[in-house]
């Protein structure tokens, strides 16, 4: 297996299935576009047996396979990439196309001068790193995260 599917399938493991109430998605030879957001992961229910599966570009998405007919997408970064699911004699499930969006639903985006940060608010607003935020923010969000988690050990 090349280093890139297994190092995609060993980072969609560590992802949780189907957050935010979105339930599973049925993949098959009719299915064009397969939406998931940055951060989160998605179940995808497949038609036939998956041996292999395979992402253009794991920088966007990562996929691993749960079960024979189980796949978790996971979005890593904002844009398309394509997934190829073959079964084990090598022929396709399925070739489609996945988009990685932000959920954009509780989130505030401030703007200050060039400098972008975001803002979860559901339902009190809490800094929260999204793709684009200013290095500096993402920092001392990151910090701040890290001093709460070790001082909760």
């Amino acid at each position: 297996m090349p280093r890139f599917v297994r190092s995609a399938l060993i980072a969609a493991s560590l992802a949780l299935p189907a957050l935010g109430g979105v339930g599973p998605v049925v993949a098959n030879e009719e299915t064009t576009l397969v939406s998931v957001n940055a951060n989160m992961a998605r179940v995808l229910r497949l038609s036939a047996p998956a041996a292999t599966v395979i992402i253009g570009n794991p920088a966007v998405a990562d996929v691993t396979i749960q079960d024979p007919q189980t796949l978790v997408l996971t979005g890593k970064s904002y844009g398309r990439t394509n997934m190829i699911i073959l079964d084990s004699r090598g022929d396709p499930i399925a070739d489609t196309i996945v988009e990685v969006t932000q959920l954009v639903s509780d989130t505030v985006t401030v703007f200050m001068g060039s400098q972008r940060t975001s803002l979860s608010c559901a339902p009190a607003c809490q800094p929260t790193i999204t793709l684009g935020d200013d290095g500096s923010y993402t920092s001392t969000v990151i910090m701040s995260s890290s001093m709460v988690n070790d001082a909760a050990r």
